[in-house]
């Protein structure tokens, strides 16, 4: 008999331990849109190392020093500043968790203001056996900074990001997955927000044969925001999945949270599932989630399910949308009508649905570099003969407010 899914996410078991977390069989509800034998390899106990490199940029004159604003360090598993934020909700996040021997951590001194991204470049060497990954990020009371994730080379990876923001910090954080093929790469990333804290945090897909993302963030202090927001472009035969948790545990606190996708061959698998919960003590509560995917070719599908749950009734509002179409047949004919080709058409109108999110993203250092591999994946991607047409894409949409 298949497992039977919680009633509410807030049931569902948190831990540490691999063995609480029973094989996955692909009948599971959070595993149900995944190719699990072409991850079954990351989902542990068995890594072997060395397959991706780690390496952070000076992000300061001194970095090690410790009288530096950022300080970078390498650690054991048993550092004490490992396993503050929540614990792995799945079982790739709790192996990833178990196969890790190293992590880094990246600490933002209190107060302290870092103007520049502080780049972390995860490298991977085309091995093929398992390798886990781990990067910690801690920032300060008040501090303010910007971490950018950039994963490149081929390899085959699960990856724990821990993201602790105190009292009154900013932090931005923006994951840039750019794998080779075949790569195969899970994420866990778990963020605890204290009073008063600020997180941006971005994810942008654009290469790999299998990414699985999964981000949980946890107010565990009134007066937090968090915005989420992520881009994927999904290719032939691709699978990218990404599954955010945003649980409302504290009062007055905010939330955003905004993915688009573009689905660019036929086999292409994009996956988005939202879930925001809002729980009694989170009085005054402002949250808001949507999905929007653009299908580019016959034989994609996309599939989005946002999910909310609220267990008072004294919030400021919550609500959230789902869309999944194809070109709209009237810009591209517009343009067409102004002497513009058909494959320069669909160029700009992939550019109009991703350029307010790339904005937002808030890397200007990183954004003439995206806008520049989202054009390169579609020029490799398809011939403009096969975009779809109306007739042969459906479009759902699914809103609510409260």
């Amino acid at each position: 008999m298949p497992p039977v899914a919680t009633a509410s996410r807030a049931d569902r078991p948190t831990s540490y331990d691999l063995a609480a977390f029973p094989p996955v069989t692909g009948a599971e509800e959070e595993w149900r849109f995944t190719p699990v034998e072409r991850l079954r390899a990351l989902l542990g106990p068995d890594f072997h190392g060395g397959s991706v490199s780690v390496e952070v940029d000076d992000a300061g004159p001194h970095p090690s020093d410790p009288g530096s604003p950022v300080r970078v360090e390498r650690v054991g598993r048993d550092d004490p500043r490992l396993g503050q934020t929540p614990a792995p909700s799945d079982r790739a996040g709790a192996a990833a968790w178990a196969g890790f021997a190293e992590a880094t951590i990246i600490t933002v001194a209190p107060g302290a203001i870092v103007g520049g991204p502080i780049r972390v470049r995860c490298r991977g060497n085309g091995a093929s056996t398992p390798d886990a990954i781990h990067l910690a990020v801690v920032a300060g009371t008040n501090a303010q900074a910007t971490v950018v994730l950039e994963h490149s080379g081929c390899a085959n990876v699960a990856e724990t990001v821990e993201l602790q923001v105190a009292e009154g910090a900013n932090v931005r954080v923006l994951a840039i997955h750019e794998w080779d093929e075949p790569s195969v790469h899970t994420s866990s990333h778990r963020a605890r927000l204290a009073k008063d804290a600020t997180l941006a945090h971005g994810v942008v897909t654009l290469g790999g044969g299998v990414v699985r993302h999964t981000a949980d963030v946890v107010f565990a202090g009134p007066g937090g925001t968090a915005e989420l927001l992520g881009l994927n472009l999904t290719d032939t035969g691709h699978h990218h999945e990404a599954r955010l948790f945003v649980d409302h545990a504290a009062a007055q606190c905010t939330s955003r949270v905004t993915y688009k996708g573009a689905l660019l061959g036929a086999g292409g698998h994009s996956v988005w599932v939202g879930d925001v919960l809002i729980r009694k003590a989170a009085v005054g509560t402002d949250t808001y989630e949507e999905n929007r995917n653009l299908v580019l070719a016959r034989g994609a599908r996309a599939d989005s399910v946002p999910n909310l749950e609220i267990e008072t009734g004294e919030i400021r509002g919550a609500g959230h949308a789902s869309a999944t179409g194809r070109f709209d047949d009237e810009q591209v004919f517009y343009l067409r009508s102004r002497g513009i080709d058909l494959a320069t058409a669909r160029r700009l109108v992939v550019h109009a649905f991703f350029a307010e999110l790339i904005g937002r993203l808030g890397v200007a250092e990183m954004t003439d570099h995206l806008t520049a591999s989202v054009d390169r994946a579609l020029d490799a991607s398809m011939t403009p003969a096969e975009i779809p047409s109306a007739a042969h894409t459906d479009r759902s949409e699914e809103h609510a407010r409260l």
